[in-house]
């Protein structure tokens, strides 16, 4: 009788746990692994293995691996290699917020549709939302298929003090930006840094300041070869070649700028939030941030950073405890912690309310002043073919800078260029 009720109960425990459930009861947990990039100068790996070990403290079933895999890069090469070779996939991965189409159209992501709930949704900042979305014709939201968590925009970074010490106020114009950077440049020192080597990003805010994002809010059409364009792009050659402000073609020095800044031999840099709080650990002057000026004034900048994705063909019970970690991960606490400790912007509105954010603003203004850049941050570069449209873009920036071509012939290249590939889409 005793064996005829445990298998009875067996029996009753198959048809309530959905197949496929892995339980604690099993013995075994369910495990979520996540590749995920190293893409700034905080501790990453100790900071996410502390989440993990907290998690899972709540979530015994639970087995939160990540696998940490260099550069953003890095990441998308080997989660489509490991698709297409047939290994054992991860359940999330952290990857650029712009390569959604491509993802996507490879058949390396899954909707966050059947989780995500509009409360839930509700309270990450629309400005992140804005290349979260698949959608062909840029009409509605279309499918959700990236969460917002790693997340930045592009800053431009001052030394307050060396500007005070020189009579100069942060500058509001692209003149002001320029003839300040030129007043500070001296021999041992350069008065602006805009690293350039993966150049789209950088340039966004110039282009946007000249009233010409280039690209739209669908998937299918850029606007490489307009005026505001061609005039961003001759400012950037202006900077060194009127105003011997910053060294003369291309800037590959995004890994060095930061520390050049805080040694003093920089007075200004472009770069991400993602840097701030190494900057203000190392800085021995007053740090001055703010988006970058526009041509007329106002400020611009422009989101960066990846998302969340959900990767295609894991099984249901793994996809489920992957949706458990993602809630825990983007809850308002761990946003700001993660900000914090990072210099990535907080995603979710309610956590600039909590106290270890105010706690932290207080001390670090300069950390408030950085997120509040997501109100003039503009779409982030993002497009069908990506990496082609992207590509073709950025050879004919660098031959700009190089003096192979004219911004005007460039910008021409390209639009015809990017046409060619973005046909097929429309």
């Amino acid at each position: 009788m005793y064996r005829k009720n445990l298998l009875i109960l067996a029996l009753l425990i198959s048809l309530i746990v959905p197949a496929g459930l892995v339980t604690a009861q099993d013995g075994e947990k369910t495990v979520v692994e996540i590749y995920f990039p190293i893409a700034v100068d905080s501790p990453i790996t100790e900071i996410l293995n502390g989440y993990a070990e907290t998690f899972e403290a709540a979530h015994p079933d639970v087995d939160v691996v990540f696998s940490f895999e260099g550069a953003y890069g890095d990441v998308k090469t080997k989660l489509l290699n490991t698709i297409e070779g047939g290994g054992d996939r991860p359940a999330l991965a952290i990857m650029l917020a712009t390569d959604i189409y491509d993802l996507r159209n490879a058949d390396a992501i899954q909707s966050w549709d059947a989780y995500a709930t509009e409360d839930y949704l509700a309270d990450f900042a629309p400005t992140w939302m804005t290349n979260s979305y698949y959608d062909f014709d840029g009409d509605g939201e279309g499918e959700l298929y990236g969460l917002p968590f790693q997340r930045s925009t592009v800053l431009l970074y001052y030394n307050q003090t060396m500007l005070e010490e020189n009579g100069l106020a942060a500058p509001t114009t692209w003149e002001e930006l320029a003839t300040t950077a030129q007043a500070l440049t001296t021999d041992s020192r350069w008065g602006i840094l805009v690293p350039n080597s993966w150049p789209y990003w950088v340039f966004q805010p110039f282009a946007a300041g000249a009233g010409q994002n280039i690209v739209s809010e669908s998937d299918v059409d850029v606007y490489f070869d307009e005026q505001g364009i061609i005039d961003a792009l001759q400012y950037w050659l202006d900077l060194f070649q009127v105003y011997g402000a910053t060294p003369e073609g291309v800037q590959n020095n995004w890994g060095d700028a930061p520390g050049a800044f805080t040694d003093g031999n920089a007075a200004m840099i472009v770069h991400s939030t993602g840097s701030l709080p190494g900057i203000l650990g190392r800085a021995e002057f007053e740090v001055g941030v703010s988006a970058l000026p526009g041509r007329e004034g106002g400020f611009y900048t422009v989101t960066g950073g990846g998302n969340l994705y959900l990767v295609e063909g894991i099984d249901d019970a793994t996809a489920a405890a992957a949706w458990e970690f993602v809630q825990w991960l983007t809850m308002p606490e761990q946003t700001i912690d993660w900000s914090i400790q990072t210099g990535y912007i907080n995603t979710r509105v309610s956590g600039f309310e909590l106290e270890a954010w105010q706690t932290y603003v207080a001390e670090n203004p300069q950390a408030a002043q950085a997120a509040a850049t997501i109100d003039v941050a503009v779409r982030e570069f993002s497009v069908q073919d990506l990496g082609e449209v992207r590509n073709i873009f950025h050879a004919e920036i660098l031959n700009v800078l190089n003096g192979a071509a004219t911004p005007a012939e460039a910008m021409e290249a390209a639009q015809t260029g990017a046409d060619e590939i973005l046909s097929i889409y429309r």
